[in-house]
């Protein structure tokens, strides 16, 4: 009697289970049937009693209940209002991110009441976050990154005690009262990220004593930025970047030692750039760009030997470079540019960057030469220096810079002839010579620079013929060399140039006629010949191609 009736009871437990997936694969059927064309999901399907376990994206426990729902990258295209979330008691993980759905999130997500991950990221839902999503108590991480969600951030979601990754960034929130929110002190990564919040800088945050990502960025944040941040002592990563904080950079940033990431750019701060900042020995990023600073920079900085990118771009500060930075063994990509920095480029800073990528200085009062020493940066694929006052040659050794592929030495006082060497550089895709005192004549070699797309040598003095090599360069779209000195005829291999839409030859001596190849210019849009000795008839192929025709 007791071996019948141990049998029934697991007859009866057999049958419990069934029904409990049946259930399951029901509710995951009837959702599927509501999506656009889900062509991923055709393995959910009943065959032979096959339970949902065996599906696409799907797994379970040893019971046979769905557990994780990982549906992520799929092209699912629909809504989730035909989702019965109350079929899946045991769900700890639901990923239904880089999708295609849309409309709102139901109330009935709070029926999940064993979730510990939900990641809804990089679709289109839309309304209000769902106030619902803080009764997940069990919820670690919750990603809502990347949809249209409107209004404000619901404070029941500081209800989510255990939560310890939150992202809610890149939606259009606003209007949230933070003063109704409550403590965090699991969060770790919190991202308010590219939304339409305005107001000070939210106090609750400072109960995320844990906190060791924060990006508040790219919002309308207002006021000082609080000297409450120095308590965080966790904090790896601060993204403060493109509000409206005022007030100058906080000496006592400095304190928070832990600090890997400071990015501060985009906001009118104003002020010096603190000296202090040196004392963040763990920094690797440093981004201050378009934040009013008007001093110089501190030498300081050539202590925060871990730096490797550097972004100081559109302020106001002055004086040299600081030659401490030779210490940043690890920098890779500086940016400088536009400010009203002076003195000299060290040739130092070169030969202590082997890893460095990308240079920028332009658009300051640089001056002396270009440094030989340059040619060291092997790894080098930007180089910006123009619309400074250098002067002197450009130097051959700039032919070891064989990743390069931006250059632009335009606006300066350069000298001399263009090194042949420069047709070592097989990767350059654009090529910006302008208004220097370049003389001699354009190099055959330059006809090397297959990937050129943007070649412009225009404002120097370089003479001599236009060599035709340059009909090698098939990828351009961009050729101007006016107001030189160049003569002799042009050469018909430009016709080879079938990409080019604007071809500006003007303002030198060149002669002869115009080359017929030019209507095989079948982009040509603009093109000036004006103010040369040019002869012969004007072929009617240029009046097919070219928007304003050869005249000036």
């Amino acid at each position: 009697m007791k071996n019948t009736m141990s049998f029934l009871l697991l007859i009866l437990l057999a049958l419990v289970v069934a029904t409990s997936e049946e259930t399951e694969a029901e509710a995951l059927l009837k959702w599927k049937s509501s999506l656009y064309q889900p062509g991923s999901l055709a393995s959910w399907a009943i065959r032979n009693g096959t339970s949902p376990c065996a599906w696409y994206g799907i797994s379970c426990d040893q019971a046979g209940n769905v557990v994780q729902i990982s549906l992520q990258s799929s092209n699912i295209n629909g809504t989730l209002d035909s989702l019965n979330f109350t079929s899946f008691r045991n769900l700890i993980s639901l990923n239904l991110s880089d999708n295609i759905l849309q409309g709102s999130i139901p109330s009935g997500i709070s029926n999940f009441s064993k979730l510990n991950s939900l990641d809804l990221g990089t679709n289109s839902f839309g309304n209000f976050v769902p106030s619902e999503i803080g009764d997940l108590s069990e919820l670690v991480y919750l990603s809502l990154f990347n949809n249209n969600f409107v209004g404000p951030v619901p404070s029941q979601l500081s209800r989510l005690s255990k939560v310890r990754h939150f992202d809610l960034g890149h939606n259009h929130l606003n209007n949230t009262e933070y003063s109704n929110f409550s403590a965090m002190p699991s969060v770790l990564y919190l991202s308010l990220f590219l939304n339409n919040l305005t107001g000070f800088f939210p106090q609750f945050i400072f109960k995320c004593t844990n906190l060791t990502y924060l990006d508040l960025s790219q919002n309308a944040f207002s006021g000082p930025v609080p000297d409450s941040l120095a308590n965080m002592s966790m904090l790896r990563e601060l993204h403060l970047g493109t509000n409206n904080f005022i007030g100058g950079i906080p000496p006592v940033l400095s304190s928070i030692s832990s600090l890997r990431v400071l990015e501060l750019g985009n906001n009118p701060l104003g002020g010096p750039l603190p000296s202090s900042l040196s004392q963040l020995k763990f920094l690797e990023r440093l981004n201050l760009k378009y934040a009013g600073m008007n001093s110089t920079i501190p030498p300081e900085l050539g202590l925060c030997t871990n730096l490797n990118f550097i972004d100081l771009s559109f302020n106001q500060l002055s004086g040299p470079l600081p030659f401490t930075f030779v210490n940043l063994t690890k920098m890779r990509e500086i940016d400088i540019s536009s400010n009203n920095l002076s003195g000299e480029i060290p040739g130092e800073f070169y030969k202590s960057w082997p890893e460095l990528i990308v240079f920028k200085v332009q658009n300051n009062s640089l001056t002396g030469r270009i440094p030989q020493d340059i040619g060291l940066a092997k790894k080098l694929t930007v180089l910006f220096i123009n619309k400074n006052s250098l002067v002197g040659p450009i130097p051959s050794e700039i032919e070891n810079l064989v990743l390069l592929t931006q250059l632009v030495l335009s606006e300066n006082s350069l000298s001399g002839p263009i090194p042949p060497s420069i047709g070592n550089l097989k990767n350059l895709i654009s090529l910006f010579l302008v208004y220097n005192n370049l003389s001699g004549e354009i190099p055959d070699e330059i006809g090397s620079l297959v990937s050129l797309n943007h070649l412009d040598l225009s404002g120097n003095s370089l003479s001599g013929p236009i060599p035709p090599s340059i009909g090698n360069l098939k990828n351009l779209v961009w050729l101007q060399l006016f107001k030189n000195k160049l003569s002799g005829k042009i050469p018909s291999e430009i016709g080879n140039l079938v990409l080019l839409y604007q071809l500006d030859l003007s303002n030198n001596s060149l002669s002869g006629p115009i080359p017929p190849s030019i209507g095989n210019l079948k982009h040509l849009i603009f093109l000036y010949l004006y103010i040369n000795n040019l002869s012969g008839e004007i072929p009617d192929e240029i009046f097919l191609k070219s928007k304003y025709g050869s005249g000036p």
